[in-house]
């Protein structure tokens, strides 16, 4: 399957360095407005996680400085987006209408109106809108999810999720509604796509937090759901904590066991604070043996196998991602008015 990658950012170099390792797909061609990047010269690339920029050897992979020419390869089968989300739906549209199968970084857009018309694209081209949705494929969460649908630990009670970042100073526009999203678009997603992808779809959410010139810096959330015995609660933004780059966790309460996990860059370096833990009924405490996975390459396959299947991956699904990005709104509102919000 080839592959053009579309926007080479941190997350466009993250996405090209799994495709390395991904059997059956390839990165064929590239598009990108800096020419610097398109001769390979990638070391002003920054992120809070991951390796830095490099230069990279991009032999015969064809460049384009404008997707709209790219879109126009017949042999490209997948565009994977990796501009930022003001532009996905632009983007991924034209994408779908040429006929291409389409993969886009999360979140699938910032506004609501602009996802539904991505999803509504891909059911008139009869092509697969994927969201690259990376948490379900990182091992500790994949451990979860199929805890989850396995039952092993009886039913799923509720639980808590973490996600914090230290202020991205590198992204100009992060802030911003119409640019970055802001940190519950931006970051608090993932953990939403999450929730809603093990627990199904909120009934209401509640929610307080900080706000920065107009955008919800941090969110604490409660969600309900149909079964009200399920409890579940987010806590996601930024702080003023340079030491700390990024930190994600949880804690979920099954009937039989109980799930922790918790996980930081300090100082740049990889900290598990606490690796996956299983604390069972019985008192018995066990951490289970995960292996070496990497989340993108392991999301990048499953986006090569959805295509090569015909059949939409429910883990990269566009339906569930603009779920997720509905409670990120409806979470957003709770705050401004200070109400239970109904989803």
């Amino acid at each position: 399957m080839n592959v053009g990658l579309v926007g080479i950012g941190f997350m466009g170099m993250m996405h090209y360095l799994a495709y390395q390792k991904v059997r059956g797909a390839k990165v064929t061609a590239i598009a990108a407005r800096d020419e610097k990047k398109l001769a390979g010269d990638w070391r002003g690339i920054q992120g809070n996680f991951g390796p830095p920029g490099a230069v990279m050897d991009l032999g015969s992979i064809a460049r384009y400085r404008d997707w709209r020419e790219m879109l126009k390869d017949p042999k490209i089968d997948l565009v994977d987006i990796c501009l930022p989300s003001a532009l996905h739906a632009e983007v991924a549209v034209a994408a779908l209408k040429a006929g291409k199968h389409v993969l886009v970084e999360k979140p699938i857009a910032l506004k609501m109106a602009d996802a539904e018309k991505m999803i509504k694209a891909a059911k008139a081209a009869d092509r697969q809108l994927l969201i690259a949705q990376v948490l379900p494929f990182f091992p500790e969460y994949a451990f979860v999810r199929q805890a989850v649908t396995s039952g092993k630990y009886g039913k799923l009670l509720g639980g808590h999720f973490k996600r914090v970042i230290a202020d991205p100073l590198w992204m100009k526009d992060f802030y911003d509604p119409n640019g970055g999203g802001g940190p519950v678009v931006d970051l608090h997603i993932h953990d939403a796509h999450f929730i809603r992808l093990i627990c199904g779809m909120p009934k209401t959410v509640y929610a307080t937090g900080s706000v920065r010139d107009g955008v919800v810096r941090f969110v604490n959330v409660q969600f309900t759901f149909d079964d009200p015995s399920v409890a579940v609660t987010a806590a996601s933004g930024v702080v003023d904590q340079q030491g700390r780059s990024f930190t994600h966790a949880f804690e979920i309460y099954f009937e039989k066991a109980t799930l922790l996990m918790d996980f930081a860059v300090l100082d740049g370096k990889p900290n598990a604070t606490m690796p996956l833990t299983v604390l069972a009924r019985n008192g018995k405490v066990e951490r289970p043996m995960l292996g070496e996975v990497d989340g993108f390459v392991a999301e990048l396959t499953e986006a090569a196998k959805s295509v090569k299947s015909g059949k939409v991956s429910p883990l990269l699904s566009g339906d569930i991602a603009g779920d997720a990005l509905r409670l990120c709104h409806k979470e957003i509102e709770s705050i401004r008015t200070g109400k239970v919000v109904k989803v």
